[in-house]
């Protein structure tokens, strides 16, 4: 139930965000992807150096 309700909550606060603000919210969404690929190439490294 609880988790439910944070579900629609964080859905809720995206789309108000998209709906006022669509160039910061198309920039955090950017952001976000960017962190996610960072956080990939680096776990990557990490696996490398754990072999060499």
């Amino acid at each position: 139930m609880l988790k439910k309700l944070l579900v629609v909550l964080v859905v809720g606060f995206a789309v108000y965000y998209l709906l006022t603000a669509p160039a910061e919210a198309a920039e955090a969404v950017d952001r976000a992807f960017s962190a996610v690929i960072d956080a990939f190439g680096n776990v990557v490294v990490f696996v490398q150096e754990l072999f060499e």
